[in-house]
């Protein structure tokens, strides 16, 4: 039998909860105030906490501080005749699993508790995986096991050592520049600089500026002398991300550099000698431009004395726990969060996502479901929600400019019916979560993890009306 603690000053208001509960299978426990109710819940071992804010001594703000940093599993759901913003924002910000105000729909109480003790016992019974940390320093890491990122593996360490210049194949989101970081770690050049800069992210002029820095007065607003990239990366390694979006003036001075390890900054006739070691990446088809002209040929063999390709997130699925395991680790430590625990379900969902984005994708779909759950689990719900609501990524690999790094999955080749079959999910999920709530929206809603607004528009969407 479950045990729910009921934290209220009023004796009239404890009754009623002690009698609603006690009629619907619980044990209840009770507490006059914040104090008493740290006491209690040291000896009881409630399972749940329903806590009034308004209370002599300890209010219920400070408790549920107090709670958390004790009992951080422990579901507290926080009822007052008393809601304001600030009160509202305060109880959530410190560990509230949900807050309602007097008067208050019992139906709704009721699915709230349910859903509390149920997160309560997954966080407990279902730890399919244990988030901790994985390692001890603050540089992101390359995370994997898979026979394809052992290759990448492999082939950093073969290429660290020597200065030849490396192109990273991959596309977006695949942690190209997590791979250069590591040459360049494992390199004799370790204790250099490591400068990088987005090539795609510059127009072409302030692109030039930045590489080879410019004298004061060169043009207008050059108030003063300004090093370039290749001089901050001299004795180190320069890393030039997304190096195909350079213009072809611009590919012909670099190819200088690359050649002769000389240049002049912007404004100057004086010859700066720099010792760099090139690292490019590219999410295009660099022998496509070569053919459209659009890239030059003799650049291209330059920077692609050894080339690296990185395998997409969707045929390294093997890869997501520890992936995961990694990010949350890290999202929970820096946002001052408790370790979270992950039901199998929610991994399969995570397994089964094509992922377009990559690793990229994966990493803010689980920093945005770690801000948005309630209780420390994070329920499949919530997650098929957020892959839903995720902004669609461009696939590099269809554009003509663009390599095919590797052959989609088979089932890719289907792609209509994939989606046919991720629709018809949907609609089955709503239909039973209608079904369940009788029709009600809002309860169905906050059983699937998504807001009413959507739920109305996924009705619409199925045509799910009242005689579904």
């Amino acid at each position: 039998m479950k045990k729910i603690l009921i934290v209220d000053d009023e004796e009239n208001v404890r009754y009623s909860f002690r009698k609603f509960f006690r009629s619907a299978g619980y044990e209840i426990i009770e507490a006059v105030n914040g104090l008493d109710a740290l006491s209690v819940i040291g000896h009881q071992q409630p399972d749940l906490v329903l806590m009034d804010i308004e209370m002599p001594g300890m209010n219920g703000i400070e408790a549920i501080q107090r709670i958390k940093q004790l009992h951080p599993e422990l579901p507290v759901i926080i009822i007052t005749a008393f809601g304001t913003t600030e009160r509202v924002i305060g109880a959530m910000k410190f560990g509230a699993f949900d807050y309602l105000e007097k008067p208050f729909d019992v139906e709704r109480l009721r699915a709230i508790v349910a859903e509390a003790l149920d997160i309560k016992r997954l966080s407990e019974e279902d730890k399919s995986i244990e988030i901790r940390p994985l390692f001890s320093d603050n540089d992101y890491q390359i995370v994997g096991k898979s026979s394809a990122i052992k290759e990448v593996y492999k082939m950093i360490g073969r290429v660290a050592a020597s200065d030849v210049s490396v192109l990273i194949i991959g596309e977006s989101g695949t942690g190209k520049e997590l791979v250069a970081r590591a040459i360049h770690k494992f390199s004799d050049r370790a204790n250099k600089p490591f400068v990088a800069i987005n090539c795609a992210a510059l127009p072409d002029t302030l692109l030039e500026s930045e590489l080879f820095g410019y004298e004061k007065g060169s043009f207008t607003n050059a108030t003063q002398t300004k090093e370039g990239k290749f001089e901050t990366a001299h004795l180190g390694t320069l890393f030039l991300d997304e190096v195909a979006d350079m213009s072809l003036t611009l590919q012909a001075k670099l190819l200088r550099v690359i050649q002769e390890g000389t240049f002049e900054r912007l404004g100057s006739n004086k010859t700066i000698h720099v010792d760099v070691r090139f690292i490019s990446a590219t999410n295009k088809n660099l022998e496509s431009a070569i053919s459209t002209k659009s890239f030059r040929e003799d650049l291209f063999y330059r920077l692609k004395v050894v080339s690296i390709t990185l395998p997409p997130l969707r045929i390294r699925s093997e890869d997501i726990p520890l992936l995961t395991n990694y990010f949350l680790a890290r999202q929970c430590d820096q946002l001052k969060k408790p370790m979270v625990t992950m039901p199998n379900e929610t991994m399969d969902a995570l397994i089964a996502h094509h992922w377009p984005g990559n690793v990229r994708e994966l990493e803010n779909l689980l920093k945005r479901a770690l801000l948005l759950s309630k209780g420390n689990v994070i329920l499949p719900a919530l997650v098929k929600t957020e892959m839903q609501l995720a902004l669609p990524v461009k696939d590099e690999e269809n554009t003509s400019s663009s390599p095919s790094f590797f052959p989609p999955k088979p089932e890719d080749y289907e792609g209509r019916l994939y989606h046919h079959v991720i629709d018809q999910v949907e609609k089955d999920l709503i239909r039973l979560s209608l079904g369940h709530t009788r029709g009600n929206q809002t309860k169905a809603a906050r059983l699937l993890g998504i807001s009413r607004a959507m739920l109305i528009e996924r009705i619409d969407k199925y045509g799910l009306g009242e005689k579904e």
